[in-house]
């Protein structure tokens, strides 16, 4: 019997079938060459070093691949993906992945990014019975989120209510990051780490911004204010009001969300709206030095 690799998620997405003598993946030595035709050093760079300025944290829905979606190329962005975009304290996995990129890495940037058409939200809005074993222990969290704000969720219709959900426990995530100890400690030494709230649309391919980037404590309460008033504001509106929008409409990654144009083509300037650009990490300061003067990070 032979085996399927590659295709893209549910809704009618082809796959390609391989041969009965395949057994592997694809090897994508066409991407390899690709890159080697275009640059030469490309691979020789990339083992002496990575200076990504960017941890991404999100979900490990095959429709929402990280780099592709910011269009950057490898080495540019630290990923953690899981069922449903979680960052949960008890999750060791995205709590030793965060500490790593803040400590050591010096990302300046924490996207959280969630998906409209979630399937682990879905699962969520369901009777808790509904996903048993460790599917259901994962969610329990987005569960919680729906309690907290039931009362905003239920007279949504139903498409409408799944898609605030999403963005509610995207805010809630970046709640969990910005109070994790890795996060606060930055914080507590004067590093400048931002957390942004972000949502993917399968239909159009445009991320969003839902909440202004948390880059404080004190932004914490005016984050959760904004997201609890749009839920609520969207149970207030006419039926299929809230579908056309999200909570913070942007334009696509690449432009100025607010005062902080914190993504810029080449992922090598700081970010710009207070007056002030931050000092170059050591790792951006060593991605820019000469392979012969690096120190190689394994």
């Amino acid at each position: 019997m032979g085996s399927v690799w590659g295709g893209g998620g549910g809704g009618g997405a082809s796959r390609q079938t391989s041969t009965p003598t395949d057994h592997r993946p694809p090897l994508c030595s066409a991407w390899a060459a690709d890159r080697v035709a275009t640059d030469p050093t490309f691979f020789a760079s990339l083992a002496d070093n990575q200076a990504p300025r960017f941890l991404w944290i999100g979900c490990s829905d095959s429709r929402v691949p990280a780099n592709q979606i910011l269009g950057l190329a490898p080495g540019s962005l630290f990923v953690q993906r899981n069922v449903g975009n979680l960052a949960v304290h008890r999750d060791m996995n995205c709590m030793a992945c965060l500490e790593y990129a803040v400590d050591t890495l010096q990302v300046e940037h924490v996207i959280v990014c969630g998906h409209r058409g979630c399937g682990a939200v879905k699962a969520a809005l369901d009777a808790p019975a509904s996903f048993g074993g460790n599917v259901g222990h994962w969610i329990s969290d987005i569960r919680a989120t729906r309690d907290r704000h039931a009362a905003d969720l239920k007279p949504l219709p139903p498409a409408e209510r799944w898609a605030a959900l999403c963005e509610l426990n995207v805010v809630h995530q970046v709640f969990n990051v910005a109070t994790s100890p890795a996060i606060q400690a930055a914080w507590a030494r004067g590093q400048r780490v931002a957390v942004h709230a972000l949502i993917y649309s399968l239909n159009d391919g445009l991320l969003r911004e839902l909440v202004d980037a948390v880059t404080c404590p004190g932004d914490l309460d005016a984050a959760a204010d904004a997201a609890a008033a749009s839920v609520a504001a969207g149970a207030r509106s006419p039926p299929g009001e809230r579908a056309a929008g999200v909570v913070c409409p942007r334009t696509a990654l690449g432009t100025e969300f607010g005062t902080h144009r914190w993504f810029e083509e080449a992922g090598t300037q700081g970010v710009a709206g207070d007056g002030e650009a931050p000092s170059p990490s050591p790792q951006r300061a060593a991605a820019e030095t000469p392979p012969a003067q690096r120190r190689r990070r394994r």
